[in-house]
């Protein structure tokens, strides 16, 4: 590590894995510094309970990972990545033993919202069907410095998704419709008011349509260690263990890209406050269960659904998000829970289950929310709590503990509400650049934002290969 290398990467989650391969698979030498152990930031996966468990701590659904423009690009399954597709992408329960459900068939996903919002909602999603490719590959790029390759698609999905996603579900009579919609803006922990919340329910409906919301097969650890492993293929280096403090703690090199929250860069590289606006939002409690069998729900279509989000109304789901951003840890929080053994057995011993769950709470929380969890999940399934073997509870600290990208627990590193759902880490043309001019950002603190999907790491590599290929000519 004497020679001078072009780049380095500090931090080997998802997003600092792409920008390493993005640069290595361009021919410059880069070598990625790790503090944990094992490479996966949030995407991980450990037997946090029973041995023979398979959890995944942080993400466990990737519907943009499966959908994301660069690891379309890149042979990942031969290095292991292999999605599994559950019947169902994703169930809403009610209290009467009914769900609407997300399918990735428009039909069925109208038809569980009743008659009365099925055409509506077929109309809403008609002229973005076909073309999710080149609408996500718009709208994860470089952010205000690339064309569009869709535009006319491009400005109808922004009419669409800029209002707050209440003024979108008035569209829909029922509530089955508002409050699934509701669910799905719920997924990134932001007031259902906010600036372009119905841009991120769209997202996650469209991408369920157009490739479903897949599980990797032996957990979310296989992204990751695809990722390492065709990194090296490439001749790139990875090495673990090796917890950053400061710049002169890595070798020398001609561009330093970081996985990390601002907060964490601005610290190492010695920028002051420069990211002293930057925002962190609300934070996650969640649950990894070791089950004795399913989860006994009462809606048939749950027990088909890799995803299931548990709210139920429009209501609830808007009060526990208000809540959680607001500094108060909801009564009757809104769930968002996972089950990967369904489709993947091979995560629990024969006849058992892994299940995940978490709730919102407020940044650096330190309370329990296990008992409103569970009185939540027994309203719709009734006799959870006598299939459990073994909880691994984990609240803001811990969350922060095993990933320093989660400051206070916020799992999206950084609050995504206002403008910094989208113009994020600060107002810029150039959101990956620092005022170190070696010095670039490629977290889910940048545009497009959080998701195992990459892009992020990918339009980082961007702006360090124009800098590298300037300083050669």
């Amino acid at each position: 590590m004497t020679s001078m290398l072009d780049a380095v990467v500090v931090g080997a989650g998802p997003n600092g894995l792409t920008a390493a391969v993005e640069l290595s698979r361009r021919g410059f030498s880069v070598a990625v510094f790790e503090a944990k152990s094992t490479v996966g930031g949030g995407a991980r996966t450990e037997e946090l309970t029973l041995p023979g468990f398979r959890h995944d701590p942080c993400s466990a659904v990737h519907p943009l990972g499966a959908g994301s423009p660069v690891f379309k690009t890149m042979p990942l399954d031969r290095h292991g990545l292999e999605w599994l597709h559950p019947a169902l992408p994703m169930a809403h329960p009610w209290d009467d033993g009914t769900a609407a459900v997300l399918s990735r068939s428009v039909a069925e996903t109208a038809a569980s919202f009743g008659p009365r919002d099925a055409g509506t909602y077929r109309r809403l999603v008609a002229p973005f069907l076909g073309r999710w490719d080149t609408l996500s590959a718009d709208f994860m790029q470089l952010p205000l410095t690339a064309l569009p390759r869709d535009p006319v698609t491009l400005a109808r999905f922004g009419l669409a998704g800029v209002p707050p996603s209440t003024w979108l579900t008035r569209r829909f009579r029922d509530e089955k419709a508002r409050a699934l919609f509701a669910g799905l803006v719920g997924h990134v922990i932001a007031p259902l008011d906010g600036f372009a919340t119905s841009a991120v329910g769209l997202v996650f409906a469209l991408a369920a349509h157009a490739g479903g919301w897949p599980l990797p097969r032996g957990g979310s650890q296989s992204i990751s260690d695809a990722l390492a492993a065709y990194l090296k293929e490439l001749g790139g280096a990875v090495h673990t263990d090796y917890e950053v403090k400061r710049l002169d703690d890595l070798p020398p090199a001609r561009a330093y890209v970081f996985d990390t929250s601002p907060t964490a860069l601005a610290r190492i590289a010695g920028l002051g406050g420069h990211y002293d606006s930057y925002r962190y939002g609300a934070s996650a409690f969640k649950i990894d269960y070791a089950l004795s069998g399913p989860v006994p729900w009462t809606a048939e279509a749950a027990r088909r659904a890799g995803t299931v989000q548990i709210g139920p109304t429009a209501g609830e789901i808007g009060t526990a998000l208000r809540q959680a951003s607001s500094g108060t840890a909801p009564d009757t929080p809104f769930l968002i829970a996972a089950q990967p053994s369904l489709v993947d057995p091979g995560r629990a011993p024969e006849g058992k289950h892994v299940f995940w769950v978490y709730g919102h709470v407020p940044n650096g929380w330190r309370g329990d929310l296990t008992d409103a969890i569970e009185r939540q999940i027994e309203r719709f399934a009734p006799g959870f709590r006598d299939l459990v073997l073994a909880r691994a509870t984990a609240g803001p600290p811990e969350l922060a503990e095993r990933n320093a990208n989660y400051v206070g627990g916020d799992i999206a590193c950084g609050a995504a509400r206002g403008l910094q759902l989208v113009l994020r880490p600060k107002l810029s043309l150039f959101p990956y650049s620092t005022p170190h001019p070696a010095v670039f950002l490629c977290s889910s603190a940048t545009p497009p934002g959080p998701g195992v999907h990459g892009m992020s790491g990918h339009n980082a590599a961007k702006a360090v290969w124009r800098r590298l290929r300037a300083l050669v000519r």
